[in-house]
């Protein structure tokens, strides 16, 4: 796609859903995530005689019916759009290609884009602009294959770092992967590396799952947590919580395999149960603890998909459940819906740039969604 300067490029990244182990991906911790299908964001890339970087028409508004509309705007919008995810990435991507000697062909272009994942929900909105901006840039340029897909997480995250952003790496491996993926950050391989252990798997291993969120989020937690401060100062409750919530996707990966969707509704509410030791009521915030109790008021399992705003349900008793659920969430004013998982979204050009099986990954089996590119070189 886009080999042709007088052709556009367009690319799509899509919502993310941290299934297990977060919040421990900046704890050198474990997670397992999948690609969301039901949310994206697009961007695209036209070729132009100047670079332009154009504002979205709802996302960057600068003009305004009164200042109480502006006023309104800001309080439940904040100030941010998408134009500075789109001007960071173009500055994080020629700055690594400068760094190592990739040589960047003449040319300007426009970007715009445009994004239905819904604001404030933890699913990985901003990340996603940036993801298939940064796409959009590896086709213009024709650098796909000099650009490691290992590495290209640690530069979106670079991206929203120049904008103080604060987050971690597995929102961005999983909309980078696509598809369901295991990762390990221990601080062994992220030294060694420079990034984490990421790992295939099958998404035909899920099981059926429910994404709850509220259409106005805005009352969500926002009593700033210390978690980050204590455990660098090692306090030993969040370090040993941290280590537990890693080992919720270690054992979730088994469970997967296994099919074990007992032990996996299990580990669902685990994570959010030891989530909510270490932060407190007042930082997840009153809506998000509802809908988790919602769900867990018809006995599915439930966690946050991301920092809160939304969640996924697990009705591992089957379709009444669902009903249930569905119910549930009416009466209590949220949205549920069906989860749909995208695929594996690497091309083979992409595969290429991927390491061999080392001694580290050697016991740990991939799975390929049948959809997917081929894993071949993992294999």
């Amino acid at each position: 796609m886009g080999s042709d300067e007088s052709s556009f490029i367009e690319h799509r990244a899509h919502a993310r859903v941290g299934l297990l182990g977060n919040p421990s991906d900046v704890y050198f911790g474990r997670t397992i995530s999948f690609s969301l299908r039901n949310f994206s964001a697009s961007v695209r890339l036209e070729p132009s005689d100047e670079l332009v970087i154009r504002p979205h028409p709802h996302h960057d508004l600068v003009s305004f019916a009164s200042i109480s509309h502006l006023v309104n705007r800001l309080e439940n919008e904040g100030y941010y759009g998408g134009v500075r995810l789109l001007m960071a990435i173009c500055k994080v991507f020629y700055k690594y290609c400068s760094d190592n000697e990739i040589k960047l062909k003449d040319g300007n272009f426009t970007l715009s884009y445009d994004t239905n994942i819904p604001r404030q929900t933890g699913l990985s909105g901003s990340s996603a602009i940036v993801c298939a901006a940064l796409n959009c840039l590896l086709d213009f340029y024709q650098v796909r294959h000099l650009v490691k897909v290992e590495i290209r997480p640690d530069l979106i995250l670079s991206a929203e770092k120049e904008l103080g952003i604060v987050a971690g790496l597995q929102d961005r491996v999983a909309q980078v992967y696509g598809g369901l993926v295991y990762m390990d950050f221990s601080k062994e391989y992220m030294d060694k590396m420079g990034h984490g252990m990421y790992i295939p798997m099958d998404t035909s291993l899920l099981p059926s799952l429910h994404l709850i969120y509220a259409e106005n989020p805005s009352d969500s937690g926002k009593v700033h947590s210390s978690v980050r401060k204590r455990w660098l100062d090692g306090d030993e409750f969040i370090i040993s919580s941290m280590e537990k919530v890693a080992n919720v996707a270690l054992d979730g990966q088994k469970a997967l395999l296994e099919k074990d969707y007992t032990k996996l509704a299990e580990l669902m509410n685990h994570n959010f149960d030891l989530r909510r030791q270490m932060f407190g009521d007042d930082v997840l915030g009153s809506l998000n603890i509802k809908m988790i109790e919602v769900a867990r008021s018809v006995g599915a399992a439930s966690k946050f998909t991301g920092s809160g705003g939304a969640i996924v349900a697990f009705c591992h008793e089957g379709p009444d459940q669902v009903k249930l659920l569905e119910d549930a969430c009416q009466e209590a004013g949220f949205i549920v819906q069906p989860v749909e998982v995208v695929p594996s979204v690497l091309t083979d050009e992409d595969l290429k740039t991927l390491p061999e099986l080392g001694a580290p990954l050697s016991d740990i089996s991939f799975h390929r969604d049948v959809s997917a590119p081929s894993f071949s070189k993992l294999l």
